[in-house]
């Protein structure tokens, strides 16, 4: 998706990995207004999935960081099925930009990707990564933090 067509979905949600495991697990540490928008965002398809994501929840089930209802490769396609939901491709736009953020911003791969992604998309990054929605409040880029 080029810039030129995130300006007309500027109602995309780009879910971190947390706010998509909460959402698809139906945890209850994801926040009621978090919730109703992405049902909303949902309903006009406008929920996005960072091609980072599945190697990310890949990762953290393989170092016993999170355990899943089911295999990793089957609950990854479940949550990409969802009604509304949309993986993004990596573009090369994407990975480069996010060696060259505008601000200082910790090194973390996945973390990098999801700003950029969040910035090329013009999209509101639900996280509830303290770190990331500190340095949204400079005005870089949209977060809701998905524990509200």
């Amino acid at each position: 998706m080029t810039p030129a067509a995130s300006s007309a979905r500027s109602g995309l949600l780009l879910l971190d990995t947390h706010a998509l495991i909460w959402s698809v697990e139906e945890r209850p540490r994801l926040g009621s207004a978090a919730k109703r928008a992405i049902n909303i965002s949902a309903r006009l398809n406008h929920v996005a999935v960072s091609a980072i994501l599945p190697w990310e929840v890949a990762l953290l089930v393989s170092k016993g960081r999170l355990n899943l209802s089911t295999d990793v490769m089957v609950w990854v396609r479940d949550a990409l099925s969802k009604p509304g939901v949309s993986l993004v491709p990596l573009e090369p736009e994407i990975a480069i930009a996010s060696t060259r953020l505008p601000f200082d911003m910790h090194p973390d791969p996945a973390d990098r990707i999801l700003v950029a992604t969040a910035r090329y998309l013009g999209a509101t990054l639900v996280t509830a990564d303290q770190a990331l929605l500190r340095l949204a409040t400079r005005g870089n880029f949209r977060t809701l933090d998905a524990s509200k």
